[in-house]
This record gives C-alpha cells, structure tokens and sequence, in this order.
C-alpha cells in the first residue's frame, strides 16, 4: 500500500511572509505543533512551536516584523505519495516524527501523513514498534 492512499490530503499550510502571530494563533486554533510552509504549492519548510520560541521570540526584539520565512526550518523531512507505507513508517520510527509532509515527485505538497493514518492499515506491530521508538526520544 502506498503513503496516497492513507494521507490527508486536507493539509493546513502557511506562506513564507505570515507573520509569526498569524502562525502562532492559527497553530493554536487548530492544536498544531508544526505547519508546513508553501510557496507555489512547493514546500519549502516546516515551522514548530519550537521554531516560533526559539528562533523567534528568543531571538530577536523585532518579533512583529518576522515571517514563517525568517524562521522556518528549510531542511524539511517529507515521504512521497508513491513511497510504501512500510518504508515510511521505518524511516518516521528512524528520525522519530508523527507526522510528515507529502510530496509528489515534482515536490508539490499534496498531503500529510501521521502515525495515525499509518496505524489504520500497517500491521499493529510495525506502528507499536514504531511508536515506541519515537516516544522513547
């Protein structure tokens, strides 16, 4: 089975000039701890919570005029839609990540995938495994 046929395709997602208390309000009302950020339909990072506290607010004295660009992680983990469920929920154990982007080919962002989505229909023993090895960090 492929990562399409489990992701969300409803993925939540902001531009690189949102400003960090547009992303820290909209993470807030949607319980997100991470949001993609998307140019053109392309990913091109990620922000967390963490990112917004650490690179953000601990950083700087000008907090109102810094963007999802300013401080987005660039480096960004994300699976393929026609990547197996299997290699994705190893390599999602690996780097211990609950959820993660997905791309097409051409990176546009067409998706997200969690633990969850992977649970429904990988075997119980690869998600529990895969579980514990994120929970454990």
């Amino acid at each position: 089975m492929l990562v399409k046929d489990v992701m969300s395709e409803r993925v939540v997602r902001v531009s690189p000039e949102s400003s960090l208390q547009e992303i820290a309000v909209f993470m807030r009302d949607g319980d997100l701890g991470s949001v993609p950020v998307s140019e053109d339909d392309k990913l091109i990072g990620m922000i967390t919570d963490r990112d917004i506290v650490v690179r953000g607010l601990a950083g700087t004295l000008e907090v109102h005029a810094l963007t999802a660009r300013d401080v987005m992680s660039p480096s960004i983990k994300y699976c393929y839609e026609d990547q197996q469920l299997e290699e994705v929920l190893s390599n999602m154990a690996d780097q211990q990540i609950r959820r993660l982007p997905v791309v097409s080919r051409e990176k546009r962002l067409v998706g997200i995938v969690s633990l969850g989505d992977l649970a429904k229909e990988s075997s119980r023993r690869e998600t529990g495994e895969a579980l514990e090895e994120i929970s454990r960090s």
